[in-house]
């Protein structure tokens, strides 16, 4: 074979691989977004559940029918959606373009099987509530007859005990003390059938001792409101055992929803690797490859010096041109990955583009040097990954949050932590820090850690400030943007409480530059 074709053939070769590697970088932040969707949709399955779990031990306590319909209309709502989520994972098994390289992760054995539990568990909390509300519906009925039987047999009650006490007759007091006795044990202790037995002895017993119309009546009232309050405690205890069935299912399904989402972080990792190997091989091929072309080029062409610099120049410029496309697919995906983050939450990608712009002024002239300011500013989009584990209920409420949703709002600074410290890369480490600790204050009031002063890192310190100017400046789901000048007076107000008191300085001393990039990188709708 000639050199000419030789040559032509390598470089053929080097684009092919410079092609698949594109790919497989392609296919990396495709996998990564449908693992965290798939993770997403196992944690909203979850919370259906757990909501009309809540529903269905609500509804022990109703006490009218009007209220009961109503949370049975709540828990068809919860049913529907929990169908509408599970409809969306057979959506995602028809196959697509990727599934021909790699097979969906839900269709994995120990993830279908446990997503195939987690759908069943479902119908049986569906039964638990339909047999829970067809028991209430008939304790509420029995509790409305006993409410209107109840003031009878206490009236009566009191009427026979005025009339024994007038007749003074030990015997008659004590046998009749027995019947009050009891009539307590029945309404408010044991309210069992063994114990309303003995209740009606007694008054049996009075009624042989003292027999008048009203022994008679209250005989009667006591069968009546004795036998309620005994069905419904044993209502009562049908509904605490099916509650607590439901309780177990929860749990369980908790724990299928644990051991899915670590298999979904293995999968995602070993893939991750596996992609990572490939690329290092095909780059170890190029390299190997270039190797050998250069020694045949040498040992059996009689090319001039030029004229192999120049081929040699080549192959460096491709394998250089690669390594750039390999960073920048890297800062892509960390952009990316850090989009979705703010896509969640209904805030435009431009706003992680004005954050990443005004952390690296900030840096510059705080005194970090050139790469390291380059580097913040790459890994500040990332500061609200963690918001992708946040429910969408929570994140896109078009109002204040109250305290519990708060809380749950304000892990998402440790949950982006958890999901970037584990790499080694400077880049994502980076990014780690700065989704940690850019709720921290000054004054150490902030989240997670309730760090203060210095022992914030300067990257957590400089995104914080630059995330809330770009924050105030712009609409969001739960406000309208601020104007310039009360977040200039925040900022004031602000300096040595919520931001590095310097920072504060540095952006004020340079407010045009902040301006010009705001200007420049405007949301569009």
């Amino acid at each position: 074979m000639s050199i000419k074709k030789i040559v032509k053939i390598s470089f053929i070769l080097i684009l092919f691989i410079i092609t698949v590697i594109g790919l497989i970088n392609t296919v990396i932040i495709y996998q990564i977004k449908e693992n965290n969707l798939t993770k997403q949709s196992i944690s909203n399955l979850v919370s259906m559940q757990e909501k009309m779990n809540e529903l269905l031990k609500d509804t022990i306590n109703l006490d009218s029918i009007d209220k009961l319909d109503k949370y049975k209309e709540d828990f068809v709502k919860y049913e529907l959606e929990f169908e509408k989520i599970q409809d969306s994972f057979k959506e995602q098994d028809k196959n697509d373009l990727i599934d021909f390289f790699i097979s969906d992760i839900q269709k994995d054995e120990i993830i279908a099987t446990k997503l195939a539990l987690l759908f069943e568990s479902e119908q049986e909390i569906e039964k638990a509530f339909d047999a829970i509300y067809s028991l209430q519906e008939t304790k509420i009925e029995i509790i409305n007859k006993f409410d209107k039987d109840y003031p009878i047999e206490n009236e009566i009650r009191k009427k026979l005990d005025h009339e024994i006490s007038e007749r003074k007759d030990f015997n008659l007091s004590q046998l009749f003390g027995d019947v009050k006795y009891y009539s307590k044990e029945v309404l408010y202790q044991k309210r069992d059938k063994e114990t309303f037995d003995k209740w009606l002895k007694k008054i049996e017993l009075l009624k042989h001792s003292f027999d008048n119309s009203d022994t008679e009546k209250y005989l009667e009232i006591v069968e009546k409101v004795g036998n309620s309050i005994v069905k419904i405690k044993e209502i009562e205890e049908q509904e605490f055992d099916i509650r607590n069935k439901s309780f177990n299912i929860i749990n369980l399904n908790k724990t299928y929803s644990s051991e899915m989402e670590a298999k979904i972080e293995k999968l995602s990792s070993d893939f991750i690797n596996i992609t990572y190997f490939s690329i290092l091989l095909l780059l170890i091929i190029v390299i190997s490859f270039l190797a050998l072309l250069a020694y045949k080029v040498y040992k059996n062409v009689g090319l001039s010096v030029d004229e192999i610099e120049t081929k040699v120049e080549d192959g460096l410029i491709e394998i250089t041109n690669l390594n750039h496309e390999i960073e920048n697919t890297q800062k892509e995906v960390v952009f990316t990955m850090g989009s979705i983050g703010e896509s969640r939450s209904k805030e435009t990608g431009n706003h992680v583009k004005r954050v990443a712009e005004y952390s690296k002024i900030l840096a510059l002239y705080y005194g970090l040097d050139e790469n390291e300011a380059e580097m913040l500013k790459q890994a500040s989009p990332m500061h609200d990954i963690g918001k992708v584990a946040i429910p969408d209920a929570i994140l896109n409420k078009p109002g204040r949050f109250d305290e519990a949703e708060r809380e749950i709002m304000n892990t998402h600074a440790a949950l982006g932590y958890e999901m970037l410290k584990h790499s080694d890369r400077a880049l994502l480490k980076t990014a780690a820090i700065v989704a940690y600790e850019h709720h921290e204050k000054w004054d150490g009031s902030g989240y997670p850690r309730g760090l203060d002063g210095e022992n914030i890192h300067i990257y957590g310190r400089i995104t914080a400030l630059a995330d809330v100017f770009d924050a105030l400046g712009s609409d969001r789901v739960y406000k309208q943007a601020w104007d310039d000048e009360k977040i200039f007076n925040l900022f004031k107000e602000e300096k040595a409480k919520h931001f590095d008191p310097t920072l504060v300085d540095i952006f004020f001393e340079h407010l045009d530059e902040f301006l010009k990039i705001r200007d420049s990188l405007k949301d569009k709708f």
